[in-house]
């Protein structure tokens, strides 16, 4: 098992892979995160709420043993970083700017979902009542981003989509989204369609019902023509997000995204606030489920299923000692000898910088 940084820069604060993205070729992995600027004051997360947030990716074509950080080639709604306004004032988020210069726009459709070398990354504007959500789509692997492209606000109060995606074949491809609840809080999972290319996402379905508290950032993954899991965030109900119940839920439909019901609680506990899983299906055809715990000692934990997410096996850490609860957010793949690569956001000491970082096992 190794422990890889990818992103380190004094005074500077990177964080949550899960909202952006992380593609896969064989052993070229490209993952996308933001950067802001530290500030220890500034609360759970340790960032200057006055200063930007950039949008960042990272690639590796070793399989994730070395990578090369760059600005993304796209154009963002007034020059702008994606999917951090909730952790900027007003005066620098993108959704104070997001009708100005490169606004997301309809998809003209003719997207090849099935090319070789195709991409797709979700962006939204905040979490509040109101936000928006759109997206990119790349046929060269990240270098080079075609929109933004405007996602529906489906009849919701709000759409705060992360990167979540299953591509069927050339014309259809289905997103799974999070939307606002119907008092304006976040969030409750869906997911969309498209089958005409991108012209057009549909939605399709709710996964579960309203919560009392939130379900977001879906993680699903397709185990035949049709049947998929979902695994899902969820938070109990309360203000205080350092007592309330945080945990892991999967959802399970067999009529291809139609209809879900709960099938598994892979996860209990994910301590304070919770944390995003990323799930992921094997060559072995086992699952496998990584997710950030957020209470002492601040760990990067993993869970396998051999049924296909029914039962799960005993929890395993994959790296322990996080100086602060304030990381995680993984996404992972897996290359073409079996390793399997997770990138997150980490932290060594509570004063310290948040950066991004990767480890590399064979499960």
């Amino acid at each position: 098992m190794t422990h890889t940084k990818i992103y380190h820069e004094p005074g500077r604060f990177a964080g949550w892979p899960a909202n952006y993205g992380i593609w896969n070729w064989g052993d070229e992995i490209v993952v996308s995160f933001t950067v802001g600027t530290m500030d220890v004051d500034g609360g759970f997360h340790a960032r200057d709420r006055t200063k930007p947030f950039v949008t960042k990716q990272a690639r590796s074509l070793d399989g994730g043993i070395t990578w090369d950080v760059v600005d993304p080639a796209m154009a963002t709604p007034g020059g702008r970083g994606l999917s951090a306004d909730e952790h900027t004032v007003k005066s620098e988020q993108m959704g104070e700017v997001l009708d100005t210069d490169n606004a997301p726009e309809p998809c003209p459709g003719g997207i090849d979902f099935s090319h070789p070398d195709f991409a797709l990354m979700c962006a939204k504007t905040g979490l509040s009542e109101g936000c928006r959500s759109f997206f990119y789509v790349s046929k060269n692997r990240c270098h080079r981003w075609e929109g933004p492209y405007d996602l529906p606000m489906y009849d919701q109060t709000g759409i705060a989509a992360r990167t979540n995606y299953i591509v069927d074949d050339g014309e259809t491809c289905t997103l799974y989204l999070t939307a606002n609840k119907t008092n304006g809080k976040e969030g409750r999972v869906f997911c969309a369609r498209s089958t005409d290319g991108g012209a057009a996402f549909d939605f399709l379905s709710f996964i579960g019902s309203e919560p009392d508290g939130y379900h977001i950032l879906p993680a699903a993954v397709r185990l035949s023509d049709g049947e998929l899991v979902c695994a899902i965030r969820c938070s109990g109900p309360g203000k205080d997000f350092k007592v309330r119940k945080c945990w892991i839920d999967l959802y399970r439909s067999t009529d291809n995204s139609q209809s879900w019901s709960l099938d598994s609680q892979p996860v209990s506990d994910t301590g304070k606030g919770g944390n995003p899983p990323t799930l992921t299906h094997l060559s072995d055809e086992r699952l496998c489920l990584i997710y950030g715990y957020r209470d002492a000692p601040s760990d990067i934990r993993t869970k396998l299923s051999d049924d296909d997410g029914t039962t799960w096996g005993e929890e395993t850490v994959l790296r322990t000692g996080g100086g602060c609860p304030d990381l995680g957010y993984p996404r992972t793949v897996q290359t073409a000898d079996g390793t399997v690569v997770t990138c997150y956001y980490w932290n060594d000491t509570e004063e310290g910088e948040r950066y991004i970082a990767s480890t590399r096992w064979k499960p």
